[in-house]
């Protein structure tokens, strides 16, 4: 097998992971949305991203989670820093990397055990989880900078150019 379609699924899922990153080095994380600081936004994809995208059948807490952290509509006392994030984000990345080296073209219209969605089905939510989120915190950091913050595409030359960057120049 050549496992095309994951070979797809991973570069938007690296691409999706990129984009994210330049989000959370660009928006202001104290900024509040609807009462809520980004930073918690964050935490919430990728809370998500890290539940949702394989399974969330036997998924386990990560140890800074506390109730509501990921519930961004919830109050909660617990604060993360940056690093912490950041930290979380590179574990998140990780694990769901390792799953789609382990994926098989045939195994997206499966379902996981105990779960009424397919593996596709799981890693598209995932998808438009976090381009929601992406689109809302750039639109943020364009309207506190009227800066364009660097957004990844199809086109991998033009994406490692960007590697280095925050800002469209």
């Amino acid at each position: 097998m050549n496992n095309e379609l994951v070979k797809t699924i991973k570069k938007s899922t690296l691409t999706m992971f990129n984009n994210l990153e330049v989000s959370m080095k660009t928006c202001d994380k104290d900024f509040l949305i609807c009462g809520t600081p980004v930073w918690r936004y964050f935490y919430h994809t990728l809370h998500s991203c890290d539940k949702w995208f394989r399974s969330p059948k036997g998924f386990v807490e990560p140890p800074i989670q506390v109730k509501n952290l990921d519930r961004v509509d919830y109050p909660c006392s617990k604060t993360l820093d940056m690093k912490t994030l950041f930290a979380y984000f590179n574990d998140v990345k990780q694990k769901t990397l390792d799953y789609l080296d382990g994926l098989k073209d045939e195994n997206l219209n499966e379902k996981p055990i105990e779960c009424e969605y397919t593996r596709l089905q799981l890693i598209l939510s995932q998808f438009n989880h976090f381009n929601l989120h992406i689109g809302i915190f750039n639109g943020i950091t364009i309207s506190k900078s009227d800066k364009y913050p660097i957004v990844f595409g199809l086109d991998e030359k033009e994406n490692v150019k960007r590697m280095d960057k925050l800002f469209d120049e």
